[in-house]
């Protein structure tokens, strides 16, 4: 994978986790696939519709189903039980080689470093951890953190805020169409993983 990064330096660097930190995107879908089949969700819920909602917060993605389908299958059961099953499969996970190796390269050069993901933190520290990239940061922000997730800015204005960083000095990585929106409208530079075929 050859990363199209820009040619400065930046004073604040925030990564997504899934399927940019963590090859962790076939095994989330695969997670959502269990839960909806386990609550007899109407929906087939197809890897391109899984891939578009990157980055969206897991019960934003089952409120929006709901609607489009006219049942009301309760966000948070589906979400647990996702959580459940992608957590008893953690040991499929590997880090995504290029953008882990940008990560320790900005940690070991003193650069503020952080991740701002939408899925949970009981799903993103254990799959940080299992990928060998959880002592690399300190700051890790999640949709309880904030009001709005991706692809509102909420997210990565946190992160920067809590780097000490101006917004506009900070380069994000992104794998997802939800979260270059947010890194647009948080006036931040990105960069494109292309999480899919990575």
């Amino acid at each position: 994978m050859i990363l199209d990064l820009p040619d400065r330096d930046f004073s604040g660097y925030i990564f997504d986790c899934d399927g940019t930190l963590v090859d962790s995107m076939p095994l989330h879908f695969r997670a959502w696939t269990a839960s909806f089949v386990h609550h007899g969700a109407p929906w087939h819920w197809t890897e391109d519709e899984f891939y578009a909602n990157a980055g969206v917060p897991d019960r934003v993605t089952v409120m929006e189903l709901n609607e489009r389908y006219g049942v009301s299958l309760d966000p948070d059961s589906i979400h647990d039980y996702k959580a459940e099953w992608y957590s008893r499969h953690l040991g499929d996970l590997a880090p995504v080689p290029a953008v882990a190796a940008l990560a320790r390269k900005y940690q070991a050069e003193g650069r503020k470093i952080s991740v701002a993901s939408g899925s949970d933190i009981s799903l993103v520290a254990p799959s940080l951890e299992v990928a060998g990239l959880a002592s690399l940061f300190d700051i890790v922000i999640t949709p309880a953190d904030v009001k709005r997730g991706k692809p509102a800015p909420d997210m990565f204005l946190l992160a920067a805020e809590r780097m000490g960083v101006s917004p506009s000095d900070c380069l994000v990585f992104e794998d997802g169409k939800p979260g270059i929106e947010a890194a647009e409208a948080a006036g931040m530079s990105w960069v494109f993983v292309p999480s899919r075929f990575g």
